[in-house]
Protein backbone atom coordinates (compact mmCIF):
# COMPACT_ATOMS: atom_id res chain seq x y z
CA UNK A 1 0.00 0.00 0.00
CA UNK A 2 2.95 2.36 0.54
CA UNK A 3 3.94 2.41 -3.26
CA UNK A 4 -0.10 3.16 -3.90
CA UNK A 5 0.15 6.27 -1.46
CA UNK A 6 3.15 7.51 -2.82
CA UNK A 7 1.66 7.32 -6.13
CA UNK A 8 -1.29 9.04 -5.74
CA UNK A 9 0.51 11.71 -3.87
CA UNK A 10 2.03 12.36 -6.50
CA UNK A 11 -1.12 12.76 -8.72
CA UNK A 12 -2.12 14.98 -6.48
CA UNK A 13 0.69 16.97 -6.47
CA UNK A 14 0.79 16.95 -10.23
CA UNK A 15 -3.13 18.17 -10.20
CA UNK A 16 -2.67 20.93 -8.13
CA UNK A 17 0.50 22.24 -10.51
CA UNK A 18 -1.85 22.01 -13.39
CA UNK A 19 -4.49 23.49 -11.61
CA UNK A 20 -2.34 26.32 -10.73
CA UNK A 21 -1.13 27.07 -13.98
CA UNK A 22 -4.73 26.66 -15.43
CA UNK A 23 -5.67 29.02 -13.07
CA UNK A 24 -3.36 31.60 -14.14
CA UNK A 25 -3.93 31.07 -17.57
CA UNK A 26 -7.96 31.62 -17.03
CA UNK A 27 -7.24 34.88 -15.21
CA UNK A 28 -5.16 36.54 -17.96
CA UNK A 29 -2.03 35.32 -18.19
CA UNK A 30 -0.85 34.01 -21.52
CA UNK A 31 0.72 30.51 -21.08
CA UNK A 32 1.43 27.90 -23.07
CA UNK A 33 -1.04 25.15 -22.43
CA UNK A 34 -0.91 21.51 -23.43
CA UNK A 35 -4.78 21.63 -24.68
CA UNK A 36 -7.36 25.01 -24.56
CA UNK A 37 -9.52 23.26 -22.31
CA UNK A 38 -7.42 23.31 -19.46
CA UNK A 39 -7.98 26.78 -18.26
CA UNK A 40 -11.98 25.66 -18.15
CA UNK A 41 -10.92 22.36 -16.08
CA UNK A 42 -9.29 25.11 -13.37
CA UNK A 43 -11.59 23.62 -10.79
CA UNK A 44 -12.42 20.13 -11.01
CA UNK A 45 -8.31 19.45 -11.17
CA UNK A 46 -8.01 21.54 -8.47
CA UNK A 47 -10.87 19.94 -6.39
CA UNK A 48 -11.06 16.35 -7.44
CA UNK A 49 -7.81 15.77 -8.59
CA UNK A 50 -5.90 17.47 -5.49
CA UNK A 51 -8.48 18.00 -2.75
CA UNK A 52 -10.50 15.08 -3.46
CA UNK A 53 -7.63 12.71 -4.06
CA UNK A 54 -5.74 13.88 -0.76
CA UNK A 55 -9.66 13.90 1.56
CA UNK A 56 -10.02 9.98 0.05
CA UNK A 57 -6.24 9.31 1.07
CA UNK A 58 -6.20 10.98 4.38
CA UNK A 59 -8.97 8.45 5.63
CA UNK A 60 -8.00 5.37 3.05
CA UNK A 61 -5.02 5.54 5.17
CA UNK A 62 -6.13 5.68 8.82
CA UNK A 63 -8.90 2.82 8.23
CA UNK A 64 -6.27 0.63 6.78
CA UNK A 65 -8.04 -1.27 4.46
CA UNK A 66 -7.67 -2.15 0.78
CA UNK A 67 -11.38 -1.13 -0.42
CA UNK A 68 -11.23 2.43 0.59
CA UNK A 69 -8.27 3.47 -1.75
CA UNK A 70 -11.01 3.27 -4.38
CA UNK A 71 -11.92 6.78 -3.64
CA UNK A 72 -9.12 8.25 -4.29
CA UNK A 73 -7.94 5.93 -7.02
CA UNK A 74 -11.15 7.54 -9.00
CA UNK A 75 -10.38 11.03 -8.24
CA UNK A 76 -7.03 10.46 -9.59
CA UNK A 77 -7.66 8.77 -12.07
CA UNK A 78 -10.20 11.65 -12.82
CA UNK A 79 -7.62 14.40 -12.84
CA UNK A 80 -5.77 12.35 -15.40
CA UNK A 81 -8.96 12.23 -17.57
CA UNK A 82 -9.47 15.81 -17.38
CA UNK A 83 -6.07 16.66 -18.20
CA UNK A 84 -5.98 13.80 -20.89
CA UNK A 85 -8.97 15.56 -22.53
CA UNK A 86 -11.30 12.48 -21.81
CA UNK A 87 -14.30 14.60 -19.98
CA UNK A 88 -17.11 11.82 -20.27
CA UNK A 89 -14.47 9.57 -18.28
CA UNK A 90 -13.43 11.98 -15.45
CA UNK A 91 -16.76 12.35 -14.78
CA UNK A 92 -17.77 8.97 -14.37
CA UNK A 93 -14.68 8.16 -12.25
CA UNK A 94 -15.28 11.33 -10.02
CA UNK A 95 -18.96 10.15 -9.32
CA UNK A 96 -17.30 6.39 -8.59
CA UNK A 97 -15.11 7.92 -6.38
CA UNK A 98 -17.40 9.95 -4.12
CA UNK A 99 -19.46 7.11 -4.01
CA UNK A 100 -16.85 5.20 -2.40
CA UNK A 101 -15.82 8.08 -0.43
CA UNK A 102 -19.70 7.88 0.60
CA UNK A 103 -19.34 4.11 1.80
CA UNK A 104 -16.58 4.65 3.96
CA UNK A 105 -18.75 7.17 6.16
CA UNK A 106 -21.11 5.10 6.73
CA UNK A 107 -18.78 2.18 7.90
CA UNK A 108 -17.16 4.42 10.10
CA UNK A 109 -20.86 6.08 11.35
CA UNK A 110 -21.33 2.00 12.25
CA UNK A 111 -19.00 1.95 14.59
CA UNK A 112 -18.67 5.80 15.77
CA UNK A 113 -22.34 7.17 16.17
CA UNK A 114 -21.03 10.88 16.34
CA UNK A 115 -22.79 14.07 15.19
CA UNK A 116 -18.80 15.03 13.52
CA UNK A 117 -19.08 11.52 11.86
CA UNK A 118 -22.53 12.31 10.60
CA UNK A 119 -21.37 15.55 8.99
CA UNK A 120 -18.46 14.33 7.39
CA UNK A 121 -20.81 11.55 5.86
CA UNK A 122 -23.10 14.10 4.78
CA UNK A 123 -19.66 16.45 2.93
CA UNK A 124 -19.09 13.30 1.04
CA UNK A 125 -22.55 12.72 0.00
CA UNK A 126 -22.64 16.59 -1.06
CA UNK A 127 -19.59 15.78 -3.35
CA UNK A 128 -21.37 12.52 -4.71
CA UNK A 129 -24.20 14.83 -5.48
CA UNK A 130 -22.18 17.68 -7.35
CA UNK A 131 -20.14 14.99 -9.24
CA UNK A 132 -23.29 13.58 -10.24
CA UNK A 133 -24.55 17.08 -11.50
CA UNK A 134 -21.55 17.53 -13.60
CA UNK A 135 -21.80 14.04 -14.82
CA UNK A 136 -25.35 15.04 -15.94
CA UNK A 137 -24.06 18.27 -17.78
CA UNK A 138 -24.58 21.05 -15.26
CA UNK A 139 -22.60 24.56 -15.29
CA UNK A 140 -19.70 24.34 -13.51
CA UNK A 141 -21.34 27.73 -11.38
CA UNK A 142 -24.09 25.09 -10.30
CA UNK A 143 -21.47 22.29 -9.43
CA UNK A 144 -19.00 23.95 -7.36
CA UNK A 145 -21.42 25.25 -4.66
CA UNK A 146 -21.67 21.61 -4.25
CA UNK A 147 -17.87 21.20 -3.95
CA UNK A 148 -17.89 24.26 -1.38
CA UNK A 149 -20.47 22.26 0.29
CA UNK A 150 -18.16 19.05 0.15
CA UNK A 151 -15.10 20.47 1.60
CA UNK A 152 -16.40 22.87 3.77
CA UNK A 153 -18.54 20.51 5.92
CA UNK A 154 -15.36 17.74 5.53
CA UNK A 155 -13.23 20.08 7.67
CA UNK A 156 -15.67 21.50 9.65
CA UNK A 157 -16.88 17.97 10.85
CA UNK A 158 -13.17 17.18 11.57
CA UNK A 159 -12.78 20.04 13.28
CA UNK A 160 -15.46 19.06 15.56
CA UNK A 161 -14.34 15.81 16.46
CA UNK A 162 -11.53 17.55 17.96
CA UNK A 163 -13.56 19.75 20.15
CA UNK A 164 -15.39 17.04 21.89
CA UNK A 165 -12.56 17.21 24.08
CA UNK A 166 -14.26 20.46 25.20
CA UNK A 167 -17.49 18.77 26.56
CA UNK A 168 -20.09 20.95 24.36
CA UNK A 169 -23.16 21.31 25.48
CA UNK A 170 -26.28 20.09 23.55
CA UNK A 171 -27.24 23.58 22.45
CA UNK A 172 -23.11 24.22 20.85
CA UNK A 173 -23.89 21.44 19.09
CA UNK A 174 -27.62 22.40 17.83
CA UNK A 175 -26.27 25.72 16.98
CA UNK A 176 -23.56 24.08 14.58
CA UNK A 177 -26.12 21.77 13.25
CA UNK A 178 -28.03 24.65 12.44
CA UNK A 179 -25.09 25.70 10.34
CA UNK A 180 -24.92 22.48 8.43
CA UNK A 181 -28.53 22.34 7.37
CA UNK A 182 -28.77 26.32 6.29
CA UNK A 183 -26.02 25.61 3.85
CA UNK A 184 -26.92 22.44 2.67
CA UNK A 185 -30.85 23.70 2.09
CA UNK A 186 -28.90 26.65 0.48
CA UNK A 187 -27.31 23.98 -1.80
CA UNK A 188 -30.49 22.33 -2.61
CA UNK A 189 -32.51 25.86 -3.28
CA UNK A 190 -30.06 27.10 -5.76
CA UNK A 191 -30.71 24.34 -8.00
CA UNK A 192 -34.15 26.10 -8.52
CA UNK A 193 -33.34 29.73 -7.37
CA UNK A 194 -30.02 30.04 -8.08
CA UNK A 195 -29.67 33.53 -6.00
CA UNK A 196 -31.71 32.56 -3.27
CA UNK A 197 -29.33 29.32 -3.02
CA UNK A 198 -26.36 31.15 -2.56
CA UNK A 199 -27.92 33.93 -0.44
CA UNK A 200 -28.61 31.16 1.63
CA UNK A 201 -25.79 29.05 1.65
CA UNK A 202 -23.94 32.10 2.24
CA UNK A 203 -25.52 31.93 5.43
CA UNK A 204 -25.29 28.70 6.39
CA UNK A 205 -20.89 29.61 5.65
CA UNK A 206 -21.42 32.96 8.21
CA UNK A 207 -22.83 30.68 10.79
CA UNK A 208 -20.34 27.83 10.45
CA UNK A 209 -17.18 30.52 10.46
CA UNK A 210 -18.55 32.07 13.95
CA UNK A 211 -18.94 28.32 15.04
CA UNK A 212 -15.46 27.25 14.74
CA UNK A 213 -14.03 30.80 15.85
CA UNK A 214 -16.06 30.37 18.82
CA UNK A 215 -15.44 26.44 19.55
CA UNK A 216 -12.13 25.79 17.95
CA UNK A 217 -9.40 24.26 19.82
CA UNK A 218 -7.28 26.10 17.98
CA UNK A 219 -7.60 28.81 20.72
CA UNK A 220 -6.22 26.54 23.25
CA UNK A 221 -2.99 25.17 21.03
CA UNK A 222 -2.15 29.26 20.07
CA UNK A 223 -0.29 29.14 23.30
CA UNK A 224 2.10 26.45 22.83
CA UNK A 225 5.09 26.87 20.72
CA UNK A 226 6.20 25.60 17.04
CA UNK A 227 3.56 23.68 15.37
CA UNK A 228 0.73 24.02 17.68
CA UNK A 229 1.00 28.00 17.55
CA UNK A 230 1.60 27.51 13.43
CA UNK A 231 -1.49 25.30 13.19
CA UNK A 232 -3.34 27.52 15.71
CA UNK A 233 -2.78 30.36 13.25
CA UNK A 234 -3.55 29.04 10.30
CA UNK A 235 -6.64 27.46 11.33
CA UNK A 236 -8.44 30.79 13.20
CA UNK A 237 -6.93 33.08 9.88
CA UNK A 238 -9.35 30.16 7.51
CA UNK A 239 -12.87 30.72 10.23
CA UNK A 240 -11.91 34.61 9.01
CA UNK A 241 -11.54 34.08 5.65
CA UNK A 242 -14.41 31.53 5.67
CA UNK A 243 -16.91 34.09 7.30
CA UNK A 244 -15.54 36.43 4.86
CA UNK A 245 -16.83 34.35 2.07
CA UNK A 246 -19.96 34.10 3.72
CA UNK A 247 -20.58 37.96 3.77
CA UNK A 248 -19.50 37.77 0.20
CA UNK A 249 -21.66 35.08 -0.74
CA UNK A 250 -24.89 36.74 1.25
CA UNK A 251 -23.81 40.66 -0.25
CA UNK A 252 -22.81 39.15 -3.57
CA UNK A 253 -25.29 36.30 -4.59
CA UNK A 254 -25.89 38.02 -7.97
CA UNK A 255 -22.20 37.60 -9.20
CA UNK A 256 -22.44 33.90 -8.55
CA UNK A 257 -22.16 33.58 -12.45
CA UNK A 258 -19.00 34.89 -13.73
CA UNK A 259 -16.61 37.75 -13.62
CA UNK A 260 -14.35 39.13 -10.87
CA UNK A 261 -16.49 38.87 -8.26
CA UNK A 262 -17.68 35.37 -8.69
CA UNK A 263 -13.53 34.72 -8.40
CA UNK A 264 -13.92 36.32 -4.83
CA UNK A 265 -16.33 34.76 -3.63
CA UNK A 266 -14.99 31.17 -4.61
CA UNK A 267 -11.59 31.87 -3.63
CA UNK A 268 -11.96 33.73 -0.15
CA UNK A 269 -13.83 29.86 0.25
CA UNK A 270 -11.20 27.67 -1.91
CA UNK A 271 -7.47 29.62 -0.79
CA UNK A 272 -8.39 30.83 2.07
CA UNK A 273 -10.52 28.38 3.96
CA UNK A 274 -9.63 25.78 2.44
CA UNK A 275 -5.83 26.10 2.09
CA UNK A 276 -5.45 27.60 5.34
CA UNK A 277 -6.54 24.28 6.95
CA UNK A 278 -4.10 22.08 3.97
CA UNK A 279 -1.22 24.54 5.14
CA UNK A 280 -2.42 23.46 8.85
CA UNK A 281 -2.56 20.12 8.53
CA UNK A 282 0.34 19.00 6.51
CA UNK A 283 3.31 18.51 8.94
CA UNK A 284 0.51 15.94 10.52
CA UNK A 285 -1.31 14.54 7.47
CA UNK A 286 1.73 14.30 5.71
CA UNK A 287 3.43 11.70 7.83
CA UNK A 288 0.21 9.45 8.64
CA UNK A 289 -0.11 9.16 4.56
CA UNK A 290 3.60 8.70 3.89
CA UNK A 291 5.37 7.40 7.09
CA UNK A 292 7.74 10.29 6.25
CA UNK A 293 8.26 12.45 9.52
CA UNK A 294 7.70 16.24 8.19
CA UNK A 295 9.77 18.51 11.03
CA UNK A 296 8.35 22.15 12.20
CA UNK A 297 9.86 24.41 11.09
CA UNK A 298 9.92 28.47 11.18
CA UNK A 299 9.94 29.01 7.68
CA UNK A 300 6.45 27.85 7.27
CA UNK A 301 5.41 31.04 8.61
CA UNK A 302 6.55 32.58 4.94
CA UNK A 303 3.89 30.43 2.88
CA UNK A 304 1.16 30.97 5.35
CA UNK A 305 2.07 34.72 5.28
CA UNK A 306 2.18 35.29 1.58
CA UNK A 307 -1.03 33.07 0.82
CA UNK A 308 -2.77 35.69 3.30
CA UNK A 309 -1.29 39.18 1.53
CA UNK A 310 -1.80 37.77 -1.76
CA UNK A 311 -5.11 36.94 -1.55
CA UNK A 312 -6.34 40.06 0.11
CA UNK A 313 -4.47 41.91 -2.98
CA UNK A 314 -6.68 39.56 -4.54
CA UNK A 315 -9.98 39.59 -3.12
CA UNK A 316 -9.36 43.02 -3.07
CA UNK A 317 -9.13 43.65 -6.88
CA UNK A 318 -11.69 41.24 -7.24
CA UNK A 319 -14.03 43.12 -5.26
CA UNK A 320 -12.82 46.92 -7.02
CA UNK A 321 -12.53 45.36 -10.50
CA UNK A 322 -9.17 46.07 -10.41
CA UNK A 323 -7.63 43.32 -13.09
CA UNK A 324 -4.29 44.42 -11.79
CA UNK A 325 -4.39 43.90 -8.67
CA UNK A 326 -6.56 40.71 -9.07
CA UNK A 327 -3.43 39.04 -11.44
CA UNK A 328 -0.55 39.67 -8.96
CA UNK A 329 -2.99 38.81 -5.91
CA UNK A 330 -3.22 35.42 -7.96
CA UNK A 331 0.49 35.22 -8.95
CA UNK A 332 1.25 35.72 -5.22
CA UNK A 333 -1.26 32.83 -4.45
CA UNK A 334 0.54 30.41 -7.08
CA UNK A 335 3.88 31.95 -5.56
CA UNK A 336 2.91 30.78 -1.79
CA UNK A 337 1.78 27.28 -3.15
CA UNK A 338 4.69 26.37 -4.74
CA UNK A 339 6.79 28.09 -1.37
CA UNK A 340 4.36 25.49 0.59
CA UNK A 341 6.16 22.50 -1.39
CA UNK A 342 9.31 23.61 -1.44
CA UNK A 343 9.07 24.08 2.36
CA UNK A 344 7.68 20.96 2.74
CA UNK A 345 9.74 18.97 0.72
CA UNK A 346 12.71 20.91 2.38
CA UNK A 347 11.89 19.88 6.13
CA UNK A 348 10.92 16.24 5.22
CA UNK A 349 14.71 16.13 3.27
CA UNK A 350 15.98 17.28 6.34
CA UNK A 351 14.12 15.38 8.73
CA UNK A 352 16.22 12.07 8.43
CA UNK A 353 19.47 14.53 9.44
CA UNK A 354 18.72 16.56 12.39
CA UNK A 355 15.92 16.08 15.12
CA UNK A 356 12.83 18.15 15.37
CA UNK A 357 13.29 21.67 16.69
CA UNK A 358 10.37 23.81 18.01
CA UNK A 359 11.52 27.24 17.20
CA UNK A 360 9.48 30.45 18.02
Amino acid sequence: MKALRFTLTAIGGVSLLAGLWAGLSRIGFDLPLPSLELPGNHGPVMIIGFLGTLIGLERAAALERWWPYGAPLCSAFAALAVLFGLPYVAHISAVLGSIVLVCVYIFLQRQHRTVAMATMGAAATLWFIGNFLWLAGYSLQDVVLWWVGFLTLMIAGERLELSRLLRLSRWDYAKFLAGVVVLSCGLAVSLLRATVGVWTAGIGLFALALWLLRYDMAWRTLRQRGLGRFMALCLLAGYLWLALAGLLWISLRESFAGGMRYDAMLHSVFLGFVFSMIFAHAPVIFPSITGIGMPFRAAFYAHAGLLHLSLLARIGGDVLESLLLQQWGAVGNALAIILFLANNFYSVSRAKNAPEKQPW
